[in-house]
């Protein structure tokens, strides 16, 4: 039998609101055997703002410092800038441990 993509989403909400776990582990081993998916995933959620930077970078397993060269080297627009001064503090402490770890600490 073959399934249409409407028809299998269409069912897997269905079977998600009866077996919520058993849809929940074989969406998240599709996607943790996809890096490609798992790319596409992240950077949607970033460019739809529902994940900062810093989000991205945790779920990829990356460090934000990384995404951020790889964000523009592809073109994709950095949201930049903290909102309040617990971003701004976590961003100081995202730099000190980047450089910490090749120069020595930024920030004592």
């Amino acid at each position: 039998m073959v399934w249409s993509i409407d028809w299998t989403f269409v069912h897997l909400a269905k079977l998600h609101r009866q077996h919520p776990k058993l849809v929940d582990d074989a969406l998240q081993k599709m996607i943790e055997s996809n890096p490609d998916l798992t790319w596409s995933l992240v950077v949607s959620a970033y460019l739809d703002e529902e994940i900062n930077l810093g989000k991205a970078a945790e779920a990829l397993g990356i460090h934000e410092l990384e995404l951020r060269d790889r964000f523009i080297t592809l073109g994709i627009p950095l949201r930049i800038g903290a909102v309040d001064k617990a971003g701004a503090r976590a961003e100081a402490q995202a730099l000190n441990s980047w450089f910490s770890q090749e120069d020595g600490a930024l920030l004592p």
